[in-house]
């Protein structure tokens, strides 16, 4: 028996050795598995998370060139000379010479279009006693224009003796111009007062500026007592009463039939009831 039992114990010392050879085996296996399955379950960074060195580089170079020619931008338009005045191109001026409308504008020559006020130009230009419009505008890149529409005289007045002169007045009352002698087609304004401040003097010129012309023709002086109450006589002698400013159409034509009759004061201010007096 203790040869038999002898035999024995070997193989049970073996089988235990090979259960905990495997156990190990298992064991290893388990920690592989188990790496594995964290590294194939652990999320991988995504490459496009991470720009490459070059992307972001070339990116700070284009904010940096982007800023670059913003400012030279802002400083060519609104410091440098480069897109500055240089010239001053006048249109439209007749009486008023170009050269005295450029001098009253006072353009700062060199100083960038951008920082011109037209506003101030048109407003120096506009204080000229014979300008009547002005528009100034930026013509690129080194050129300021100004248009200018003069007044037009539709009558004048004599200061008479001890005044200053005879008065050019447009069609709005403005008296714009002193000449030394009385214009010859022009009708003379007899009025207590001259000025576009009057209402008496702006009816007076805004009849004149609506009639015929071919009846302004004959007109030699003009007056009135109230706004409504506009006259002028004619180079033949007649006097004619108008009015108001309203209807011109209509008593210009009655007034030409009034006119083939005999007759001194030819009134129209109602062209539904005209009258002659003699």
């Amino acid at each position: 028996m203790s040869s038999t039992s002898q035999r024995r114990r070997p193989s049970e010392e073996d089988e235990r050795d090979r259960a905990a050879l495997v156990r190990e085996r298992r064991g290893r296996r388990s920690d592989e598995e188990r790496r594995r399955t964290r590294t194939a379950t652990r999320p991988k960074p995504a490459a496009r998370n991470r720009p490459n060195r070059q992307v972001e580089i070339r990116r700070r170079w284009v904010a940096l060139l982007s800023v670059l020619t913003l400012v030279a931008l802002v400083y060519l338009l609104f410091f440098s000379s480069m897109l500055g005045a240089k010239d001053v191109s006048v249109t439209g001026s007749r009486t008023v010479t170009a050269d005295q409308i450029r001098a009253t504008a006072a353009v700062p020559i060199g100083k960038p279009l951008l920082r011109l006020s037209t506003d101030e130009i048109r407003d120096r230009v506009a204080a000229m006693p014979g300008i009547s419009t002005v528009e100034v505008s930026r013509s690129w890149p080194s050129t300021v224009e100004i248009t200018v529409t003069e007044r037009t005289a539709i009558a004048f007045f004599d200061s008479g003796p001890g005044g200053d002169g005879v008065h050019l007045v447009d069609g709005g009352g403005v008296v714009f111009k002193t000449v030394p002698a009385r214009p010859a087609g022009l009708p003379e304004l007899k009025l207590p007062k001259v000025s576009a401040d009057d209402p008496v003097t702006r009816a007076v010129t805004a009849v004149l500026g609506v009639i015929p012309e071919q009846l302004l023709k004959q007109v030699t002086t003009a007056t009135a007592k109230t706004p409504a109450s506009v006259e002028f006589t004619l180079s033949s002698g007649k006097i004619v009463r108008w009015g108001t400013a309203e209807q011109t159409d209509r008593k210009a034509k009655v007034l030409a039939a009034l006119l083939t009759q005999d007759g001194k004061v030819y009134d129209v201010a109602a062209p539904e009831l005209p009258t002659i007096t003699s």
